[in-house]
């Protein structure tokens, strides 16, 4: 039994440091242009979304789910997310300029819940181009704009109608 432990103990440490120098002599692809495989995607994806669950706040939207209050938010993505995250309006392609691709939330909606939107969008997300607005925009613009986000593909024709009439 003790050579077995001390045979896995070995293994382990021979692992890490194999993963450690291949890390450190820069076998691992960064390059920007490329996309990550198909092991770091899934693996960083992973990290990602169980980070944001931990990490966004328990409490429910303050902001009610209002014809009203959609218009506010999706002015505020118009304003502010869409020139990244998709317009239906202008429906250009720009979600694989980064890796991981930018979600065009118009097309494909969202996992996320209001809270952990309102998180990503006031944190970021470090290496992913979705920086911290929380540093210039208030939490009501940002609960505001997380009601819309997270309804984006389920909008009544009334916020769409509204929202079109915005961007003219």
């Amino acid at each position: 039994m003790r050579n077995f432990l001390l045979g896995a103990v070995i293994g382990i440490a021979v692992f890490v440091c194999a993963g450690l120098l291949y890390l450190r002599l820069g076998f691992f692809e960064v390059r920007g242009d490329l996309p990550p495989s198909s092991f770091e995607n899934s693996f960083m994806t992973a990290a990602v979304h169980a980070s944001v669950r931990r990490h966004a706040p328990a409490a429910s939207n303050p902001i009610a789910p209002t014809d009203e209050n959609l218009i506010a938010g999706g002015k505020l993505f118009q304003s502010n997310c869409s020139g990244c995250h998709g317009d239906p309006n202008h429906p250009e392609e720009n979600g694989d300029s980064l890796f991981p691709p930018i979600p065009q939330l118009y097309k494909f909606g969202t996992q996320y819940t209001d809270s952990q939107i309102f998180w990503v969008a006031k944190h970021g997300i470090r290496r992913s181009g979705m920086f911290a607005n929380g540093k210039w925009s208030s939490d009501k613009d940002l609960w505001t704009m997380a009601t819309y986000v997270t309804r984006i593909r389920n909008l009544s024709p009334e916020v769409q109608k509204a929202l079109q009439a915005q961007k003219r």
